[in-house]
């Protein structure tokens, strides 16, 4: 049986996607977030996007970690990511700082260059200079966190020097992988990603690999890699109602799954399942497939959430304790604070 040696680490991520108005999505992730400190599991994190709420429905991600923080002790707590082209630099420093504070040095910040081509237009920016502004953002975030002087003179207030270690950047590129391995940040692995046209049938270990490689070539020398890949997991305890699930919520979300650059998946589920990347069924099904991805075996953390199945918040609920009871202990993952039974 394959297990992952270099898997330290477990988590939960949630891009706030219930079917539900928005004060019932906050209110669901927080729930869902504690359920997984309960579960004792080792980080949740969160997805910032702004205006489209069929892709995330968060557009304030230090609000939201700030409530859920005062509700929850142990598990530590991410934004993967905070879209930083399209943020104040000075600002998300000063959150950052604050937001770790309150939690106790919790806080996991990760940042990418994401967004939208129009929510780059509400903001006054132009999407195509997207790389060049994360790049002058991600410099000023690092210089006001370690306390050094800012244009004008001033200084971060308060400085949290220990979260410039704490840094993690996402990517879908080689080139990515070693701008962050360069810095010695985290590197952040996404659930899916666009096949190239002449290679269709690439699976995500082929087109993920190149990045990690990449990662680590750049990494500086005495730096712990710090590897995290998200990955698309729904477990049932049946597998016919996991199946069922899958079908409602991957055919709702196809629309915008074209939208982001994938090819057409077929139209049988089955087909749907393997397009979107996605780990379904009950345990024993979940356990399997997730040991066919070979990124796996090099990632020292696995997150995990249910998008793009997005099922209703009790099968959430009750994924997350399957993924932490069964399927993550057998590809590796030792849990490292124990389980808090659950009341009733």
């Amino acid at each position: 049986m394959k297990r992952f040696a270099n898997l330290k680490r477990l988590g939960f991520f949630t891009r706030l996607l219930d079917e539900a108005p928005p004060a019932d999505r906050y209110r669901f992730a927080a729930e869902q977030i504690v359920r997984a400190e309960k579960a004792g599991l080792d980080s949740a994190w969160i997805a910032q996007h702004h205006f489209h709420e069929r892709e995330g429905g968060l557009p304030s991600p230090f609000t939201f970690l700030g409530y859920v923080a005062a509700q929850t002790s142990r598990i530590r707590l991410g934004t993967g990511i905070v879209t930083l082209p399209l943020e104040s630099a000075v600002r998300v420093a000063e959150d950052a700082a604050v937001l770790d504070l309150l939690c106790n040095g919790r806080f996991e910040l990760g940042v990418g260059t994401g967004g939208n081509p129009s929510a780059f237009a509400a903001f006054g920016l132009d999407g195509a200079q997207r790389n060049e502004i994360f790049a002058r953002n991600l410099d000023i975030v690092r210089k006001a966190l370690t306390g050094k002087q800012l244009d004008g003179g001033d200084t971060l207030y308060p400085q949290r020097p220990q979260l410039d270690k704490r840094i993690w950047q996402a990517t879908f590129s080689v080139a990515g992988g070693a701008r962050a391995g360069k810095a010695g940040d985290g590197l952040l692995l996404s659930r899916t990603q666009p096949r190239a046209k002449d290679a269709p049938a690439a699976t995500l270990a082929e087109i993920q690999n190149p990045i990690i490689d990449a990662y680590l070539e750049a990494l500086p020398p005495g730096c712990e890699p710090r590897i995290m890949a998200s990955r698309s997991v729904f477990v049932a305890d049946d597998h016919r109602e996991a199946l069922r699930l899958a079908d409602i919520g991957l055919r709702r979300a196809l629309p915008q799954f074209m939208k982001g650059g994938h090819l057409p998946p077929g139209e049988t589920l089955e087909e749907m399942i393997v397009a979107f990347d996605t780990h379904v069924g009950a345990a024993d099904e979940v356990i399997a497939s997730l040991r066919t991805d070979a990124t796996l075996e090099r990632v020292t953390d696995l997150v995990f959430q249910v998008h793009s199945v997005d099922a209703p918040h009790p099968y959430v609920l009750r994924s997350i304790e399957l993924v932490a009871e069964k399927v993550a202990p057998a590809l590796g993952w030792t849990r490292t604070a124990p389980a808090v039974a659950l009341a009733g």
